[in-house]
């Protein structure tokens, strides 16, 4: 348990410092070493296009983490008036928690408190991703997987202009850190430029991880479950797809896809069927 409560906080601060290093990079040197092609009109050069592309996946990618750290789970625990004595007993999906059995609940040891439509507990966040928070996570992971892309991208060719190189063979990806690392120890590379080098491996799998995540996310939303209740084995529900997604995205979707809003529907109608 104190590993995983060292976890809590050394993710988030390792996320923080990843998306430091990348919008650094991104605004410093890459989209700069762009600005070099004077057969571009400034208007529609491949610089500005790209910054504007860059920055808008980073607002979203930000701005739906700190709202899936500050729409926390809801703690029904405080609704039922739980105190230090209460009575501990065993839940449904087989732990043990302070209150009584309700239905599509969890208590999670980690944040201390109940949470509706447990999904997991994400380390990257600090917190539990539950039915409040669970459409700001899986922008927030959207985002990040086409931040680290869009990352990828620039960065293959600021290194394929400053090492006049060509990525036009599949296997010039694969290879370039084995050369890179030779190179750098035998002083033909700069720090910096090996520097670069590893932030695409980095990027790459940041984004891939993402995208995937996103993806087996979307696929249980369809199936109405969680990840939690995959793996305990827990039976649900049968319902249409199309509710399963206006539970989570609620009926503007579109608005929470191009800007990080709150599923503020989403929560009035869960307060009216209480």
């Amino acid at each position: 348990m104190l590993v995983l409560r060292l976890l809590n906080v050394v993710a988030p601060a390792y996320f923080l410092c990843i998306s430091l290093v990348t919008f650094v990079l991104q605004i410093f040197l890459f989209i700069p070493s762009m600005f070099r092609d004077p057969s571009t009109t400034p208007l529609f050069s491949p610089a500005l296009l790209h910054g504007a592309l860059f920055l808008f996946l980073s607002a979203n990618a930000m701005g739906n983490y700190v709202l899936v750290i500050q729409s926390s789970p809801e703690d029904l625990g405080k609704d039922l008036n739980l105190g230090k004595g209460a009575e501990v007993v065993d839940w449904l999906d087989g732990s043990r928690s302070p209150g009584s059995v309700l239905p599509r609940t969890h208590f999670c040891r980690l944040c201390a408190r109940v949470t509706q439509r447990h999904d997991h507990h994400c380390f990257f966040t600090g917190n539990c991703i539950g039915s409040r928070n669970m459409r700001n996570f899986i922008m927030f992971c959207l985002y990040t997987s086409l931040a680290c892309l869009d990352s990828l991208m620039a960065g293959m060719a600021y290194i394929s202009a400053t090492l006049s190189m060509s990525f036009a063979d599949p296997l010039a990806f694969l290879t370039l850190l084995p050369h890179s690392i030779s190179q750098f120890f035998s002083g033909a590379l700069l720090s910096s430029e090996m520097f670069v080098i590893l932030m695409l491996y980095l990027w790459l799998g940041i984004g891939l991880a993402c995208a995937g995540f996103c993806c087996h996310q979307m696929l249980l939303i369809l199936r109405g479950q969680t990840r939690y209740q995959v793996r305990k084995g827990m039976v649900v529900r049968a319902r249409p797809w199309r509710e399963n997604l206006q539970e989570v995205f609620g009926k503007r979707w579109l608005l929470g896809l191009l800007i990080p809003v709150l599923n503020v529907e989403s929560d009035c109608h869960r307060q009216k069927g209480k």
